[in-house]
């Protein structure tokens, strides 16, 4: 069991999929990083290996929503000491000392080119790296770009992710703005 993991993604709005993840990278560690990718604009830059992930689009919920997310999910599996979650600015390597222990074991799964980039740019680096698993893109699973757009449809999509993050939405009511309305200044609830 390593001391230290990193594991990240962006969670643009997170998953039941991304939850079997962050489990199966605590499993295999004592404390879990969760690394928040695209953080904000400033941190968020286009990569040719999947140029969608840093269209705005692509990316409507904050840091801090994404942040209270993963928290509350894995609070209610029982994780709380154990886990820090942190920004992880994936397209700007000279910085992840900033924010990473370097001397973590960086987990990884992989699907497609992006994946199969970052391992060779985290190998290059000279991190620590683990697969957790490898598939193939059909292999995939829940798509975080799918469930948002049951969101903005008005379909199911509160089975699809963690019940800790279906309270949030509803709380600070995150699917009323990705249906395009606006919501008052002071409507929003504290997460």
């Amino acid at each position: 069991m390593h001391k230290i993991g990193v594991i990240h993604g962006r969670f643009q709005l997170l998953h039941n999929d991304h939850l079997k993840y962050l489990l199966a990278g605590k499993e295999r560690c004592e404390h879990l990083v969760v690394g928040i990718t695209n953080p904000d604009p400033t941190l968020t830059k286009r990569d040719s290996a999947d140029p969608a992930r840093s269209s705005r689009e692509a990316n409507p919920f904050t840091y801090f929503e994404r942040y209270c997310m993963v928290r509350d999910a894995l609070a209610d599996e029982g994780l709380r000491d154990e886990i820090s979650i942190v920004p992880f600015p994936i397209n700007f390597p000279e910085l992840y000392h900033y924010y990473l222990p370097m001397q973590a074991t960086f987990f990884l799964t992989i699907y497609d080119d992006w994946g199969e980039k970052k391992l060779r740019l985290f190998n290059a680096m000279g991190l620590a790296t683990e697969i957790l698993w490898r598939r193939p893109r059909s292999g995939k699973g829940l798509s975080s770009t799918e469930i948002r757009q049951k969101m903005m449809h008005g379909e199911q999509w509160e089975g699809l992710v963690p019940p800790a993050v279906a309270r949030l939405v509803k709380k600070i009511d995150l699917q009323k703005r990705l249906e395009g309305k606006p919501v008052p200044d002071g409507e929003q609830a504290n997460p």
